[in-house]
């Protein structure tokens, strides 16, 4: 990648985000901000956990992200009977009568695990490592994943019968947590219009891996202004409940606040929220408009909020 200095590559980074985001919308109608919110997620290094329920076209949307991103792609269906090693891998005796590791369907670049509440936790932390530290440790070796690697799961409410709740240390892993709504009339109508006939739009590749981890790396280097920083860290400090800077609503209604990685994912989120909008560097909108994706899965609501029906929606509205 070569550019005369890092200005110009940031507005290279929008146009390719731009081409992105339109070819994706060929395919995918009336969710332009959850396509927003993952490209966000994918110059951030961060995962993303997309939840609705089912027909919102989930699994179409990562389909459609993995082949325009031109990266190697595995889907995972996540089912109760799926063990570890059905994701990472096995050992198996080849013909030489030695063991032999056979790598799994997570060694790729783009991961949709299809309901990935519809397996048991044992199961679900298979990923811990690899979304952490983007390698597995699998027969006794260390194996690094081949980068860019993103995890783009897809979740059906846990209210619905036949799920098990994600745990807490697994849901961290996740940048965003994303909900996808029932789409606008109009949507529906194209939606349905091009669904029910012989409608179908070829896609281009718009990105390769090298640019993808080009731009990572300039996400890291954008600037950010330290009254920014502050906010992004006093905001995660208000949702801990009895800590010196605790909201009042976080004392009456939280159990549990987010922690620091909450804080690391507001700035590295307001950066690539602000080079997308075609800003050199981000602003305090810039760490609200990704501040409800990031927190919506870090913070616990108590007793009291359950009885009251207040929603962690309403909680995040209420510190922003």
């Amino acid at each position: 990648m070569n550019f005369k200095n890092e200005v110009e590559a940031v507005d290279a980074l929008k146009a390719r985000i731009d081409l992105l985001r339109d070819e994706i919308k060929k395919r995918i109608f009336g969710q332009d901000e959850i396509i927003k919110q993952v490209m966000i997620s994918m110059l951030s290094r961060g995962h993303c956990l997309l939840i609705g329920v089912p027909g919102l076209a989930k699994t179409l949307l990562v389909n459609t992200i993995a082949e325009v991103l031109g990266l190697k792609y595995s889907r995972i269906q996540f089912t109760p009977d799926l063990m570890p090693s059905d994701i990472i891998g096995t050992e198996i005796l080849d013909k030489e009568r030695e063991f032999k590791f056979v790598r799994g369907p997570l060694f790729a670049n783009i991961i949709l695990a299809d309901e990935i509440n519809r397996t048991p936790p044992k199961t679900q932390a298979a990923l811990l490592e690899a979304m952490q530290e983007r390698a597995v440790t699998a027969a006794g070796e260390h194996f690094e994943l081949d980068k860019p690697f993103f995890v783009l799961a897809t979740q059906n409410p846990i209210e619905q019968e036949g799920t098990y709740p994600l745990p807490e240390a697994q849901l961290d892993r996740f940048m965003f947590s994303i909900w996808l709504d029932y789409p606008a009339f109009e949507d529906e109508l194209t939606i349905v219009r091009n669904t029910t006939s012989d409608y179908f739009n070829e896609l281009s590749t718009i990105i390769s891996a090298e640019e993808i981890r080009y731009f990572q790396k300039l996400v890291l280097k954008v600037p950010v202004n330290d009254s920014v920083l502050r906010y992004a860290v006093n905001l995660s400090a208000k949702t801990r409940p009895g800590t010196e800077l605790a909201h009042a609503m976080t004392n009456k209604y939280l159990k549990w606040g987010a922690g620091p990685r909450a804080s690391q994912y507001l700035v590295l989120g307001a950066k690539a929220h602000a080079v997308i909008s075609g800003k050199y560097s981000p602003d305090i909108a810039d760490v609200k408009a990704v501040a409800k994706n990031i927190l919506r899965h870090r913070i616990i609501k108590n007793y009291k909020a359950e009885a009251e029906n207040i929603s962690v929606d309403q909680l995040i509205d209420e510190l922003l």
